[in-house]
């Protein structure tokens, strides 16, 4: 029977929310871009000043709504070429998004690999404890526990043979 450490459990939770929120659209980033007068380049959510040339426009923003369907051969006269200036943007911002990625699932398996070396060594400090206290209980030595009433009693056989098929429960799940 496995069962995941309630830490483990919180963590792969994180993970999968942030997960989820990273796939979510940035509402916020900027969807025009353009070049000014002066040549340089800006963002903004709104369209650039009614002066400026179309070969100017960058970047335009992507309509959230479907669009109708329309054959090729209809769209064809209809299709502007791409700039360069736009695809380069596009593969430089599709490099990004795929570095940011590929981060992300570096930073979640180093997080699992951690979690799971720290379990790993809980588990091996369980077997090792377990393990010594089986050879004190097989070699016949004295043990003492406290009661509920606080008083010290001595194992008798009977609870002495319930300590060690405990233990061996113990041993079962941490000595692999």
């Amino acid at each position: 029977m496995s069962t995941l450490h309630p830490i483990s459990s919180r963590v792969a939770l994180s993970v999968l929310a942030a997960l989820c929120l990273y796939s979510l659209p940035a509402s916020a980033a900027p969807q025009w871009k353009w070049r000014d007068a002066n040549g340089s380049i800006q963002y903004s959510d709104r369209p650039p000043p009614a002066g400026t040339p179309e070969q100017a426009i960058l970047a335009r923003p992507v309509a959230p709504t479907s669009r109708p369907v329309v054959k090729a051969a209809e769209a064809a006269p209809a299709a502007a070429p791409v700039t360069p200036a736009a695809s380069a943007a596009a593969a430089k911002a599709d490099s990004e998004l795929e570095a940011r990625r590929r981060k992300a699932e570096e930073e979640k398996k180093a997080q699992m690999k951690a979690e799971e070396d720290k379990q790993a060594k809980v588990r091996a400090e369980n077997c090792q404890r377990a393990t010594a206290y089986m050879k004190s209980l097989q070699d016949g030595i004295r043990i003492a526990r406290t009661n509920a009433a606080g008083e010290r009693e001595i194992l008798d056989d009977a609870g002495r043979a319930e300590e060690m098929r405990r233990t061996q429960e113990v041993m079962a799940g941490n000595c692999r």
